[in-house]
Parts: C-alpha cells; sequence; structure tokens
C-alpha cells in the first residue's frame, strides 16, 4: 500500500528550507521573521458583519477566500437549489459545522453535527443518498486510527452518534455510487472499499485501483501523501480527483491532481495536464492549494470548485477555502481557472446571494457553543462547565493553565482584530483572553485577584501585580501578527496597556505540526468559576 501516513509525524514538522528563500515581499515576510504590511494596492474585500472579510463584492464579482480563517478540505454538496459544505473541525468540539448557500459564494451556518470527542477530525465527506445525509468522517486519538459515519434525516439533524467503520491505516474517505448501485468509499493511497447499503458499514476489506500520479522528484514538497480522494459522475467517466504533495511544507507542494475511468475498478487514465491547480511561486497570493471537489453551479453546465489554500503571510489563520471556475474541454477533461486566485471573479452564474458570515460577538443571552465557540479536545461532559444567566456565561475552571484545561476558542479570518470581554474571577481561580493553537502553543494574558499571569510560547510566564482586584475589562488586539492587551478597571473609561507585547507569526502548523489555526478565545482554570459579559468583536482595517 502507499504510505499514507503523513499526519504520523507531526511533531517533526519544522520551517524547512522551503520557506528560507522566500522573497522579501509583503506578502512572505511573515514567514521571514518580518511582518506583512497592511495591503495599500490591489483589489480588497467587502465588509461584512463586524467588518469581516466578505468575498461578494456586490459587483457580479468574488474575491476569495469565500470563508476566510479555519475552513480546510472542504466537502460539498448540491442538494436541489442549496448548497452544504463542512470542513476539517479537528480538535475542537462540537465539531463538523455544516455551512449553507445559494450561490457558492455567500455562505451562512446551519448546525453542528459532532457532539461526542472521537479524536482529532480530518477531511470529511458530506453527501445524501435515497434522501438521507451522511457525513463521513476520519479520526484520530492517539494509538487509534479509524473512520466514522453520521447520518440525519434532516440537513439541521438530529445527527446520528458517530458509527465505527474500523478502517485503521486510512484517512480522507470519498463516497460515490457505482453503475451497478453499490456504494462505494475511496480512501487515501488509491484504495476503496465496499459499503453496505445503508451506508453505516463496510463490506469485505479495502482493494488498491489506482496508482496516483506522481510529480517530478525536483519539485519541492511536503511528500507524497496522496489524499482526499473526491470521485463524481459526468457523462460515460467517473473522474477521481485527488490532493498530493503534502497539506503543508512547502508552498509549492500541495496540488490536485485527476485521473478518470468508466469503471470505478479502473483502470484509471492520469489527466495529460496534472496537476491541475497548484501553487508554482512563493510570491503567489495563496500557497499549498490543494483537496478540491467539483460541483455545478445554480445554473446547469457552469461548474467549480471548492479547494483550500494557506494565505500568503498568514499560515496562522490556517487553510482556508476558496472557489475556482472549471472549463470542461472537447476531449472530457476539464481545466480549473481563476489562477492563484488573487484577482477577483465573475460570480457564478444564477443562485440567489443571501447573507454571509456570522457574528462574533457574544451577548452570551443564546447557546452558542458549536456554531461559534469550542472546547479544544473536550473530557467527557466539558459542556456542563458552561452555565448562562442574564447576559452572563460562568465558566467552571479546569486545570491550571489553558495547557491543561479545555478553552473556549472559535474560528474568525481577519488578518488584523480585537476582542474585548469583561471577566471577573472567583477566588483560586485564573481566566483571561488567550490566542490558542494547542496546548503546547499559547499566548495571552490572564489574572487571579491578585496578579496578572502572561502566556507566551505555551508557557506561563511573568506574574505582575494585579490593581483591578476580581473584575475587570480586558482587550486583546492582533494587528497583523503584533499581539497588545488592554485592561480597565472602570468600565472601559480608561484604559492601561500592558507592558507585554508578543508577535505571533510563528504560532503555525510549519512550527508545529497539528494542521490548526491561531484561534481567538478565553479560558477559566482553578478551582473555581469565572464570569463572562459582553464579548465583543472588531475586524481591524
Amino acid at each position: 500500500m502507499v504510505d499514507i501516513n503523513r499526519r504520523g509525524a507531526l511533531g517533526s514538522l519544522l520551517t524547512g528550507a522551503g520557506l528560507a528563500a522566500l522573497p522579501a515581499t509583503s506578502e512572505a515576510a511573515g514567514q521571514m521573521g518580518l511582518l506583512p504590511a497592511k495591503a495599500t494596492t490591489g483589489p480588497t474585500w467587502v465588509k461584512g458583519v463586524e467588518g469581516q472579510r466578505k468575498a461578494d463584492l456586490g459587483d457580479g464579482t468574488f474575491l476569495n477566500p469565500i470563508l476566510a480563517g479555519d475552513h480546510p478540505d472542504p466537502s460539498i454538496l448540491k442538494d436541489g437549489d442549496d448548497y452544504y459544505m463542512t470542513h476539517s473541525s479537528f480538535d475542537a468540539y462540537p465539531g463538523l459545522l455544516i455551512w449553507h448557500s445559494k450561490d457558492l459564494v455567500n455562505w451562512t451556518p446551519v448546525t453542528t453535527t459532532l457532539k461526542t470527542n472521537v479524536g482529532s477530525i480530518w477531511a470529511p465527506e458530506i453527501c445524501k443518498h435515497k434522501g438521507r445525509y451522511y457525513i463521513y468522517l476520519p479520526a484520530k486519538f492517539p494509538n487509534n486510527n479509524t473512520s466514522y459515519v453520521i447520518w440525519a434525516d434532516k440537513i439541521e439533524g438530529p445527527w446520528s452518534e458517530p458509527v465505527d467503520l474500523k478502517l485503521p491505516r486510512y484517512i480522507d474517505p470519498g463516497h460515490i455510487v457505482d453503475e451497478k448501485g453499490d456504494r462505494w468509499l475511496f480512501l487515501s493511497g488509491g484504495d476503496r472499499i465496499k459499503l453496505a447499503p445503508d451506508g453505516l458499514s463496510t463490506v469485505g476489506e479495502p482493494e488498491h485501483v489506482y496508482n496516483p500520479w506522481r510529480y517530478p522528484d525536483t519539485w519541492d514538497v511536503e511528500g507524497f501523501s496522496p489524499e482526499g480522494p473526491k470521485v463524481m459522475k459526468r457523462g460515460e467517466y467517473f473522474y477521481m480527483i485527488t490532493a498530493v504533495g503534502g497539506t503543508a511544507g512547502p508552498p509549492t507542494g500541495h496540488m490536485v491532481i485527476v485521473a478518470r475511468s468508466k469503471s470505478l475498478a479502473g483502470p484509471w487514465e492520469d489527466h495529460p495536464h496534472n496537476p491541475v491547480v497548484r501553487t508554482v511561486d512563493n510570491s503567489e497570493k495563496w500557497w499549498s492549494r490543494g483537496h478540491a471537489t467539483l460541483v455545478e453551479g445554480p445554473t446547469p453546465g457552469d461548474w467549480w470548485t471548492v479547494y483550500h489554500g494557506y494565505e500568503n503571510g498568514y499560515y496562522t489563520l490556517g487553510r482556508q477555502t476558496l472557489l475556482a471556475p472549471v472549463t470542461w474541454t472537447a476531449d472530457g477533461w476539464f481545466e480549473v481557472g481563476g489562477g492563484d486566485l488573487s484577482q477577483p471573479i465573475k460570480k457564478p452564474k444564477g443562485g440567489e446571494p443571501g447573507p454571509h458570515g456570522k457574528a462574533l460577538s457574544d451577548d452570551f443571552t443564546t447557546d452558542k457553543l458549536g456554531v461559534q465557540w469550542a472546547f479544544f479536545d473536550p473530557k467527557p461532559g466539558e459542556a456542563s462547565r458552561i452555565s448562562r444567566a442574564n447576559g452572563v456565561m460562568t465558566l467552571k475552571g479546569a486545570g491550571e493553565a489553558p495547557s491543561s484545561g479545555a478553552p473556549l476558542i472559535f474560528v474568525n479570518g481577519d488578518q488584523a482584530y480585537e476582542i474585548e470581554c469583561e471577566i471577573e474571577v472567583d477566588a483560586d481561580t485564573r481566566a483571561g483572553l488567550i490566542l490558542f493553537y494547542d496546548r503546547q502553543l499559547y499566548a495571552g494574558l490572564g489574572f487571579d485577584q491578585k496578579n496578572f499571569v502572561t502566556h507566551q510560547y505555551g508557557i506561563e510566564r511573568g506574574r505582575p501585580a494585579n490593581p483591578h482586584g476580581a473584575k475587570m475589562l480586558m482587550k486583546l488586539i492582533n494587528t497583523r501578527h503584533i499581539v497588545s492587551f488592554h485592561t480597565s478597571g472602570d468600565s472601559g473609561q480608561t484604559w492601561k496597556r500592558f507592558d507585554r507585547g508578543m508577535e505571533v507569526s510563528g504560532y503555525h502548523h510549519n512550527v508545529r505540526g497539528g494542521f490548526l489555526m491561531l484561534k481567538p478565545g478565553l479560558y477559566a482554570a482553578g478551582k473555581g468559576s469565572a464570569r463572562f459579559k459582553n464579548f465583543k468583536y472588531r475586524a481591524l482595517a
């Protein structure tokens, strides 16, 4: 079998020589220890809710990404006039948030589908078969790799508990129905396995049906890693769209390849112009572009693809969802347009533009757990730590610091932003605002009733005196990786800048591994509880 365990050595991934020779442009500078400057030329995004980036420019064009921030491995389903999409959620629970659109550009959240922690969730597959919705999802617990399926009769749910498909050694299942009506999952490495008619178990053993196309060995890639197979039928052919080259590492590594066959069993013929998508130069706007799925637009015959990429200079935002046009050629193959996606593109034909995104401010009068907030790698019953009353969220402490608890974090997609919240702590309790990658890498500021605690590089550092006592208003500002903290003891009438600034451009996968994002959030640690009121989010220019 082809080696597909590219995630098996995450801890050993370092920045690498591929990043050492980047040009000193403003876009690439964030990966060199220099900071990306604010864009002063070229196209920019529309400001949506709270000033957040919005792709739809309002003039019949859009500017990628269609979903900013950490929305990797997009899987998309066309269901009549509706589109549904979900993404890898990794260690965030509740997870696998479903998004909805009518035009492929404007997206709003529907529901989260996975409540039970079964491990770190990679590249899911959302599909519909005979009126029922399914999500196939690979998951990784320590010493336990497998894939699960969850299902629902309505997209809004309720969604089932995960069913173990007992598929060790594989990731990234892709669902397809063959010419006989049998259901299959295509798997990483060019393998496949048959599904039972109800889609809730497998039949037989995996079989190898495709040897993926191989790039020239002179290319700078992370590794071969054939994964993310997405299979579709058009005309007389099945088309298999696969990612190779590794998800991160050198910006030129990740790519999209295509093969076709008249039978799912093969033989598979490689696209004569593979790869059909690839970042070829470090100066491009979007890096590590790959993991694609094709979908027909609102107008029949108008085809598109969604895939992901890192924004040049902003590895910290994770892999973002991109949209590009597809053109079918006379020989039955297709080409992917849009170039490096740095320029506006005409929107898909037809469709109904709607609202986009979601407000990230929270007055804590409604439950936004799953739709916005998520725990990092929660223990069973973690949600019971939260209670809400009269616009106040009470969060019981867990662990002694973010490294030993489960902070509440969320995905955002702006290069510069601020978060603000009123926080009150019990005795023997610490709480604060953080930027969290994982339990070994985070930054932030917390406090107890006597002292501040500075979080930096994933450890707790200085503990200067806290003049505000048990209650304060706290603000975190992230301006293109330059982070400052501000506190107020008089409800925001006066602010004091905290005497510790930070630079966080290196808090990302190519340093730490894990394929995650540096997410803003809040935490409570210690023996008591903390109370949070009037959380505010605002994107900055």
